[in-house]
């Protein structure tokens, strides 16, 4: 598998990882992308999009996190309706070392037939030297 870069350009302003998701995605995790050390995640504008209500039996969430933790931003949010869900964790938004993000779909119950919607990560890298 090749090696994924942390993703900052070359000027100040807001950078992001977007990953669409899918009730297909059910239990996999996915790779959102790396986030460069020092950078502050932007908590209000990262989250899940859901485009289109996932419909499980009895669980229908997505979690946010790290490949060390996958539920380290975002635990179990709400994707049985169409909306925008901000991550919820209360955890340090500063990244001490470049750290990939994760998105991992949890459905339940009955298995789903619709459901996606995009994982987002909003982000402002350490370059103001």
């Amino acid at each position: 598998m090749p090696t994924i870069q942390a993703r900052e350009y070359y000027s100040q302003q807001v950078h992001y990882l977007r990953k669409s998701i899918g009730f297909a995605d059910d239990g996999v995790e996915l790779t959102m992308g790396v986030i460069p050390s020092g950078s502050v995640i932007l908590k209000a504008l990262s989250g899940i999009n859901v485009d289109v209500a996932f419909d499980a039996g009895t669980t229908n969430t997505v979690n946010m996190g790290t490949s060390a933790d996958d539920n380290l931003y975002g635990t179990v949010l709400a994707a049985g309706a169409i909306a925008f869900v901000p991550l919820d964790e209360t955890v340090a938004m500063t990244v001490a070392a470049d750290t990939t993000m994760t998105v991992t779909v949890v459905l339940t119950g009955t298995a789903a037939t619709v459901g996606n919607g995009e994982a987002l990560i909003a982000y402002i890298p350490d370059n103001d030297g």
